[in-house]
């Protein structure tokens, strides 16, 4: 007799399991005393055993020395997925190291179960990759396979955002009267992706699924490039080798290093030459020699943590003092304030394609505005003021929601296995 379901929301910065039990879902502590763990792997240099989620940050933080990598998900789909590295005193691909991390949840999801898993049911973003199908197919077969190398004899899929939907349905189904016509607003870390969906007789019906290729990593991503990067060199100059004159420093290695999939990989001997040739020519060389300290001790991911938390501070602060960076780890005192007003800059470009998408999945699911009486937000970067400005500035007569941002999903997921 086969044995239940898993459902897996395998996500950029966080991933949860759960199972369905006497009807309602279970969530499964893969870490003691916590319903979701970080996205997070971490290989030790003298080929130890890998750790995931809240070890492997506590590897990096306590300066072990190895390999931490975060936001896996981004590379399904890609030539990067496949290619092979010195990993952990090993050659691993990146699918490999997807494969390890999705082994682990099994056996912590069977360790608290007490049940074996052949079968799971996956959360996946509405599109993996934006306005690109065959990369999109792709992702998606990329991670079916790291699901059957992991040991699932049976993979199925669900749209995030669809999940969420259920899951709200679930739990508000005793309160909601009649009927009702809603919107799944589901920022994660590398996706945002919205669901349309209509409630009638107790019963729910999705009406169109929709998504785009951006998330907190990108909102991260924004803010570094604003506010710590320039403290690194970044918007600096140069001295020409030959001749008179400043050329600007370039770009390439600031955005490599505000991006979270490709930290671990600026770390090299090319890059360390780059950085040097970076100090000898800036203008202005105390900047330059702090990147130069980065890329020497592997501060990267510590830089990145640090960018997250400012992130979230400024978001919290209303009209209130300052957040900052704390870039202690680079020199001593070194910071970056983050107000209100200069995050809202950073993120102000995403503003329109999330307001667009929204509207195109009303579109898809022949909606107006008007017709929209419930908004939901999922996802940990729902909770960017921006997220739910947009929303209700597109959707001004719905009810704003907020679900479980972390858990939505997998409940969603864990709902659908009775399916």
């Amino acid at each position: 007799m086969p044995g239940p379901t898993l459902a897996i929301d395998f996500g950029t910065s966080n991933s949860a399991a759960a199972i369905l039990e006497d009807g309602a879902p279970r969530r499964l502590a893969l870490e003691p005393g916590a319903e979701t763990l970080p996205t997070a792997v971490f290989f030790p240099a003298n080929r130890g055993p890998m750790r995931i989620g809240a070890a492997a940050a506590s590897a990096l933080i306590d300066g072990e020395e190895g390999r931490y990598m975060r936001a896996l998900k981004t590379v399904l789909g890609t030539a990067l997925l496949h290619e092979t590295r010195l990993i952990g005193g090993k050659r691993r691909s990146l699918a490999e190291v997807i494969t390890e991390f999705l082994i682990e949840i099994r056996k912590r999801a069977e360790a608290a179960s007490g049940a074996q898993f052949t079968s799971v049911l996956s959360g996946r973003p509405v599109h993996f990759h934006s306005a690109d199908p065959a990369r999109d197919a792709q992702a998606e077969a990329d991670l079916r396979a790291c699901y059957h190398a992991a040991g699932f004899d049976t993979v199925a899929f669900l749209p995030e955002p669809e999940a969420a939907a259920l899951a709200n349905h679930a739990q508000t189904r005793d309160a909601t009267a009649g009927s009702e016509t809603g919107l799944i607003v589901d920022i994660g870390g590398g996706t945002s992706d919205f669901t349309a969906f209509r409630i009638e007789a107790g019963q729910i019906r999705i009406l169109a699924n929709h998504g785009i290729r951006l998330g907190g990593t990108d909102f991260d991503h924004a803010v570094s490039m604003d506010h710590a990067m320039p403290l690194l060199g970044l918007g600096g100059q140069l001295h020409r080798s030959l001749g008179e004159g400043l050329l600007p420093v370039p770009k390439a290695i600031y955005v490599e290093l505000s991006s979270w999939a490709k930290i671990p990989f600026l770390y090299t001997p090319d890059t360390r030459r780059a950085v040097a040739d970076l100090v000898k020519h800036a203008e202005d060389r105390p900047a330059m020699e702090r990147l130069a300290t980065v890329i020497e001790d592997e501060l990267g991911h510590e830089l990145a943590f640090a960018v997250e938390a400012g992130k979230i501070a400024a978001n919290g602060r209303g009209a209130g003092p300052a957040a900052s960076i704390d870039m202690g780890m680079i020199g001593a005192g070194l910071s970056a304030p983050v107000t209100p007003a200069s995050l809202d800059a950073s993120l102000s470009g995403f503003r329109a394609a999330l307001r667009q998408t929204m509207q195109e999945t009303l579109n898809h699911a022949g909606l107006a505005a008007a017709d929209v009486s419930r908004i939901v937000l999922v996802g940990g970067s729902s909770l960017m003021g921006m997220v739910a400005q947009e929303a209700q500035t597109l959707l001004p007569h719905a009810n704003l929601h907020r679900s479980e941002a972390f858990t939505a999903v997998v409940d969603g997921l864990a709902v659908a296995t009775a399916g």
